[in-house]
């Protein structure tokens, strides 16, 4: 995974344990987390929390803001552990790995940040990151035409040389979309990929979190409150409140439900719950 500083170092730890297999019929689970229950200090955020997301789709985790959102993130990442309960993360569990075994699991990760999280170094070297981090014997030549396909992907072509303190907002997303899925992870995560964007350079950016999903068949777990156009790209909709999932479901299901809170929500109604 795309992380903005060095994991500390390892200590040995035990092997993985491996998710349960999915019954005949039921399609894999990317991401499985079982009665997870998590506290700040007097504040609980989570109390048996279960939530299964489906390989190979496109997940939007909505919700009002401080619901747990962010924080779902952080748990599927190993960046943080729950209190009680059970995180499987593509087949593996890892709540109760060694930061060695979590390395492992992180590799095949990949993570967008809320403020982009760019490293001050080039654009180049920013991509090139992921690459030289999971250590995958590549050369200089390869990892030089990755990052380039990459970039030329997200509409940067020739942006390799620039500084990010050059770059206008919607280029820093496109550079952090960039290197969160330049090495092709099986799992990306995205946290509110369009915040302080305006309406066309938002879409511009969830058409290209939703191509790089289909091209990849990897699977996208975005954490948004621009709700109308997060559910343009989802194939399934989760939503937090008040340290559980309420709805889960399409996004056609999730503006028809007549559950208050999740109609007030997706329609952004004054009257309700909220």
């Amino acid at each position: 995974m795309i992380l903005t500083e060095p994991v500390p170092p390892p200590d040995p730890g035990p092997p993985a344990s491996p998710a349960a297999s999915p019954a005949p019929g039921v399609a894999e689970a990317a991401v499985d987390l079982h009665a997870v229950s998590l506290a700040f200090g007097p504040k609980q955020v989570f109390r048996d929390l279960d939530l299964r997301l489906e390989a190979g789709r496109v997940h939007a985790l909505i919700g009002p803001p401080a619901v747990g959102k962010s924080t779902t993130l952080k748990l599927i990442a190993g960046l943080m552990r729950p209190d009680a309960g059970e995180v499987h993360v593509l087949g593996q569990r890892i709540d109760d790995l060694s930061e060695r075994a979590l390395g492992a699991v992180r590799e095949r990760m990949g993570m967008l940040f809320q403020n982009n999280a760019l490293f001050d170094v080039s654009v180049g070297e920013n991509v090139a990151f992921p690459l030289r981090r999971i250590d995958a014997g590549l050369t200089e030549a390869t990892i030089r035409a990755r990052v380039s396909e990459r970039l030329a992907k997200v509409a940067l072509a020739g942006f390799e040389e620039r500084q990010p303190a050059e770059l206008s907002g919607g280029q820093k997303k496109r550079v952090g979309l960039a290197r969160a899925t330049v090495a092709d992870a099986a799992l990306v995560l995205y946290d509110e990929p369009t915040a302080g964007l305006d309406p066309v350079t938002s879409q511009k950016i969830y058409d290209l979190v939703r191509g790089e999903q289909r091209a990849t068949e990897s699977t996208a777990v975005v954490v948004s409150s621009d709700v109308a156009g997060v559910l343009t790209i989802a194939d399934h909709v989760a939503m937090f409140y008040e340290g559980r999932v309420v709805f889960t479901g399409s996004p056609d299901e999730a503006r028809a439900s007549r559950v208050p809170v999740v109609h007030q929500f997706v329609h952004g109604t004054l009257e309700g719950p909220l």
